[in-house]
C-alpha cells in the first residue's frame, strides 16, 4: 500500500543555518505543501514537502519530538536524524495551531506504534525462552 498523506497544509519552509545554528534560510522561494504520511507496512509517520524536484522536508516522526510555536506565524522541531532544525511560516495563525495540533497526534501515534512494537518483540521472543526453559526443568527431572 505504500504511505498515505493524511494532512497537508501550505507553508515556507526553512532550515537552521548549520554554521550559525542561529539564522534561519528558506528552503523554499514561496509557501509549499507540507504533509504528513503514514507508511502502514512500517508504522511511521513522517513529515513530506517537495519543493520543485528534490525533498526539502522528509523528517520522520519520533516520540521525544517537539513542535514549538515561536510566534504567531511561526513554529519548528528538531530532527536528530536529519540533523537539523525545520521551520514553518504559515499564512495564519488558524494554519500553525492546526499543524501543531496533527504534529502532537502522530507524535503521540507515534509512541503507541513505537511501544506496540516493543510489545510484540517481547511477546516473540517469549515462546523460545519458555521452551528453552521448558528444556532445562525437563533435563533436572532426568537427573
Amino acid at each position: 500500500m505504500g504511505e498515505q498523506p493524511i494532512f497537508s497544509t501550505r507553508a515556507h519552509v526553512f532550515q537552521i543555518d548549520p554554521a550559525t545554528k542561529r539564522n534561519w534560510l528558506p528552503a523554499s522561494k514561496h509557501a509549499v505543501a507540507v504533509s504528513f504520511f503514514y507508511d502502514a507496512s512500517r508504522n511511521v509517520y513522517r513529515i513530506i514537502s517537495v519543493g520543485g524536484t528534490k525533498a526539502i522536508i522528509n523528517s520522520t516522526i519520533t516520540p521525544n519530538m517537539t513542535f514549538t510555536k515561536t510566534s504567531q506565524k511561526f513554529g519548528q522541531w528538531a530532527d536528530s536524524r536529519a540533523n537539523t532544525v525545520y521551520g514553518l511560516g504559515f499564512s495564519s495563525e488558524s494554519h500553525l495551531s492546526k499543524f501543531a495540533e496533527k504534529f502532537a497526534e502522530f507524535k503521540e501515534a507515534a509512541r503507541l506504534a513505537k511501544e506496540k512494537s516493543q510489545e510484540k518483540t517481547e511477546l516473540s521472543s517469549t515462546p523460545s525462552q519458555v521452551t528453552s526453559l521448558v528444556h532445562a526443568v525437563a533435563c533436572e527431572q532426568l537427573w
